[in-house]
């Protein structure tokens, strides 16, 4: 009785058993690659079920495509992008056509050129780009087997890239288990076992003699539709078993495990054959010059290899594969420790140290029978080559593995924080999470014990456990304070600025107030005042001893950032300068800050502050009207969101679906705000999504609702600052609900706010609420003070509505004329703007005080773009090139050029320079 090994067998018998749904989806992705089209799919399924057949029928049927390959192995998920060179070690011809910033972040990434550690998601834009650049050629199939078993770092460029495909006529497969690997956005086909007549017809198929049919039933049991399963359950057996069995009892002794039949198998191999199996097992690089160097230096001949392939369990020819993973995987785990130990030990020595250094520090690393300090500071030094390609996840286990080969208490220490501070990094929390106490239990210094403290902090930020971040800084900056000064003050003022995050959900001993009180305590700078120590002086005096004892600090501050500092060192603090120029009510500081922290992030490629420099900067464009660039960033948000991962909540999309009077989206994105901000210990988050509610309910005039908005955001009074412009909102909707004390006290803290900040954006908005609570002479005063001042800052929302409380005002005081020129001024600024809501408000008062309100349509045109076209369009506009547009979007300069002539259809113009003349809006940054 014999069943074919060979692959192309059991792909022709999977083609015409049961596959033909799948098989049809692969051919339909060809016909769409080759269509010019882009294609992304995820074959997943369990082990054996077929999942790499599939990939192979595709190859097969990928004529007039060029294929890549790679094949994700579980020895090797340790060495960063070892998965993605694979992939792309053949395509690197167009390499140096991309732009110079992906360009060296790939190389460096290979270890084709020296340079700083490159972000993950710039070497993602890489790849993107160079198969983009070999597709011009020719359409590309990428097939990626077993994905589940790919580095980190190469899983998550792939699926980004995946995620990011368009127009480039590149097809990229894989094949993974379920509950492995993060595919989400890939769209994914489920590979399932056989029916029974196709396990019977592939049974059929591969067997040249009859088959007892009770004893087929029983393998077709017991295989579980697994098209491996039957393979390998039939493999070997008698053909009395198999043909005259007649179904007894025992007389097939299956057990419907394959792991069980390889390790049947493997241990009925000769000593020296499993021994080759097994170093061939531990070698995840296939490279059969290397294994047969190995197998030398532990006395292996090469006949061993014959009863290796007999068995069918593994071939040695121009790479040593094995025939599944399982089979890799039963031959390494079968063996003892200490046969593991030999082998790995032979490997060691059998590879290059000077090609391949890591990997030798690997194997000697699962050589080592115990602590060994020369191995382990050789792990180190490949964590740090690992780190300087950018492959965090390797530093980490690099470390990890030194650090548990270290006998020395206080080194051990000290290399478990340096592990864990990589596995932070990459996201692996709960690694991190054991590093960290395997660093407790060892000696420490002070700067170290802080340092502990600090990654905690960072962990439980990361852990959707914001509110115990600011008590685990205060706790670090303690310990630092006599030890590092400079150090324990920027503790400080991370510890103030999680306080400020986490707002009323900080933990005890973490609230503002307490954050506050500990950071006037902190040691002195040791050198002249930076922005950073006038940040932390100011901002805690401001919250320890009133608003006005922090302004002139504050301001001072702003006006210093960037002096003395690195990109980094800005980048580390922009956040909380961005926020504190709104907490001062500094409009022209804040319109700088936020405009350089986009530049800051997108120089670096530092896509995880990018979603925060562009809020900031929605919300700046937002205030000054410019709701059409705003809704580009927050589109561009959005894309980074989906690109990276990054969980940052859509402050800027609620913000904008408030002021747009969109209740629909704003609601539901306000909701969901609310529920993961309370989650992931926000605070901030609550107060500003009762803002927006606040906004949305003045907008559609439902007082009470915007009241009682604001009511719950202000309950939160130990941050005077964190409420700003949500006082004003409270103030106009209690008025109109009739509630004057309600919005005495909110003017009053906004009146405290305006006598010390003193800019023109707070008095005129402070103007505009001592107005609503006024009467005769003095509100009119008032009114038209709060419009000279906001007309002197960028604050045109402000200025609106401005023009339309007076406007409201003057109606009820029954001067219609008067009225009709504020509505007038009020409506057309705000239907220009795309304040529908507040707009319509405007246009009932005009219509009521006898005027007519015109309303503003959009170009037909225009509204027949999508959003990413539409978006295309304004990055076009703006002066950007299409490899600019492809960066910031995370899409290749092929679909952009493919979107392009798409707009440029729909929009009637035959160039870049024709779109400012068609297109609403200006410059998003």
């Amino acid at each position: 009785m014999h069943v074919p090994a060979d692959l192309p067998a059991w792909r022709r018998a999977a083609e015409l058993t049961g596959r033909r749904v799948e098989c049809g989806a692969l051919d339909r992705l060809v016909g769409a690659v080759r269509a010019g089209e882009s294609r992304a799919l995820s074959l997943r399924g369990e082990a054996g079920v077929g999942k790499t057949a599939l990939l192979e029928y595709l190859a097969v049927q990928a004529l007039g495509c060029r294929v890549a390959r790679a094949t994700g192995v579980q020895s090797e998920m340790e060495l960063a992008y070892a998965g993605l060179h694979q992939l792309c070690a053949p395509l690197l011809a167009p390499l140096d056509h991309l732009p110079a910033p992906q360009r060296d972040a790939l190389g460096t990434a290979f270890g084709l050129r020296e340079g700083p550690a490159p972000d993950l998601f710039l070497v993602g834009l890489a790849v993107l780009g160079l198969l983009s650049e070999v597709a011009e050629e020719q359409p590309l199939i990428c097939l990626v087997d077993d994905q589940q078993w790919l580095d980190r770092a190469s899983a998550q460029v792939l699926a980004f890239v995946a995620r990011r495909l368009g127009a480039e006529s590149i097809g990229l497969v894989f094949a993974t288990r379920p509950g492995h690997g993060d595919l989400t956005g890939v769209p994914e086909l489920v590979v399932e076992g056989l029916r029974e007549p196709d396990a019977q017809a592939l049974l059929q198929a591969v067997l040249n003699g009859p088959i007892d049919t009770r004893v087929r039933d029983q393998i077709i049991l017991e295989a579980r539709g697994s098209p491996l399963a039957l393979l390998e359950l039939a493999r070997g057996r008698a053909p009395a078993d198999l043909a005259g069995g007649f179904g007894l009892p025992g007389a097939v002794a299956l057990t419907g495990d394959m792991e069980e039949n390889f390790l049947r198998r493997v241990a009925a191999l000769p000593q020296h054959s499993r021994a080759l199996l097994l170093v061939a097992a531990a070698d995840p690089s296939g490279d059969p010059a290397l294994v047969w160097r190995a197998a030398g230096r532990l006395g292996i001949g090469g006949e061993a290899a014959v009863s290796v392939t007999e068995a069918g369990l593994a071939e040695f020819g121009a790479r040593v594969r094995f025939r599944h993973p399982l089979a890799r995987s039963v031959s390494y785990r079968s063996a003892s420790a200490r046969d593991r130990q030999e082998a790995h030990r032979a490997l060691a020595e059998a590879t290059d140290p000077a090609l391949d250094p890591d990997r030798r520090a690997w194997h000697r690393a699962q050589a080592a029978p115990g602590p060994d300090e020369d191995v382990a500071a050789e792990l180190e030094h490949s964590a740090g080559r690992a780190r300087a390609r950018g492959g965090m996840a390797a530093s980490a286990a690099f470390l990890e593995q030194a650090a548990l080969l270290t006998l020395d208490p206080a080194r051990r220490a000290g290399r478990a924080l340096e592990a864990a501070q990589a596995a932070l990094h990459t996201g692996h929390f709960d690694v991190a999470r054991d590093l960290l106490d395997m660093a407790e239990s060892g000696p420490l210094t002070d700067v170290r014990r802080a340092g502990l403290d600090t990654m905690r902090a960072q962990l439980a930020f990361s852990t959707k456990r914001g509110g115990e971040a600011p008590t685990l800084l205060l706790k670090a900056a303690r310990q630092l304070a006599p030890v590092d000064a400079d150090l324990s003050r920027a503790t400080y003022l991370d510890a103030v600025s999680a306080a400020i995050f986490a707002a009323r959900l900080a933990s005890p001993g973490g609230h503002v107030l307490q954050a506050a009180r500990a950071a006037v305590s902190a040691p002195p700078a040791t050198h002249a005042p930076r922005a950073p120590d006038l940040l932390l002086d100011g901002t805690a005096a401001g919250l320890h001893a009133g608003y006005a004892a922090g302004v002139p600090v504050l301001r001072r501050a702003l006006a210093a950032f960037g002096a003395g500092m690195s990109a980094e060192e800005e980048m580390r603090w922009m956040w909380l300068a961005n926020i504190t120029a709104i907490r001062i009510w500094d409009g022209e500081q804040w319109e700088a800050l936020s405009a350089r922290y986009i530049r800051l992030a997108r120089d670096s490629g530092a896509l995880d502050v990018l979603p925060l420099a562009l809020t900031s900067r929605t919300h700046v464009l937002l205030f000054a009207g410019d709701l059409t660039s705003a809704a580009s960033l927050t589109e561009e948000v959005q894309a980074v969101k989906e690109a990276t991962g990054i969980g940052l909540a859509s402050y800027g999309a609620m913000a904008l679906a408030a002021l747009r009077g969109d209740e629909t989206a704003a609601s539901a994105v306000i909701d969901a705000t609310l529920q993961d901000a309370a989650g992931r210990g926000e605070g901030i988050g609550v107060i500003f999504a009762e803002g927006a509610s606040a906004v949305l309910g003045n907008g559609l005039g439902r007082y009470d609702e915007a009241m009682a908005a604001g009511l719950r955001a202000t309950t939160y009074d130990a941050d005077p600052a964190a409420l700003s412009w949500i006082l004003a909102e409270l103030t106009e909707a209690a008025v109109r609900c009739g509630a004057t004390g309600a919005a005495a006290a909110a003017r009053d803290r906004l009146t405290e706010m305006a006598s010390a900040a003193g800019t023109d954006w707070v008095l005129g908005v402070e103007a505009r609420t001592r107005a609503l609570l006024s009467e005769g002479e003095a509100a009119e005063r008032l009114y038209r003070e709060a419009i000279a001042r906001l007309a002197k800052t960028r604050m045109r929302v402000e200025l609106a509505r401005a023009h339309l409380l007076h406007g409201e005002w003057l109606r009820r005081e029954r001067r219609p004329g008067e009225a009709r020129e504020q509505l007038r001024t009020a409506h057309g600024m705000l239907e220009q703007m795309g304040a529908a809501a507040f707009a319509d408000r405007a246009a009932r008062e005009l219509r009521a005080a006898g005027g007519t309100a015109h309303r503003r349509s959009a170009p037909a045109r225009d509204a027949e773009l999508t959003a990413q076209e539409a978006q295309i369009a304004r990055l076009a506009r703006d002066g950007l090139s299409n490899p600019e547009i492809g960066t910031r979007l995370f899409i290749s300069a092929r679909t952009v050029q493919y979107h392009l002539r798409k707009v440029f259809t729909k929009l009637g113009v035959t160039s870049r320079s024709q779109l400012d003349r068609v297109l609403p809006g200006g410059p998003a940054a």
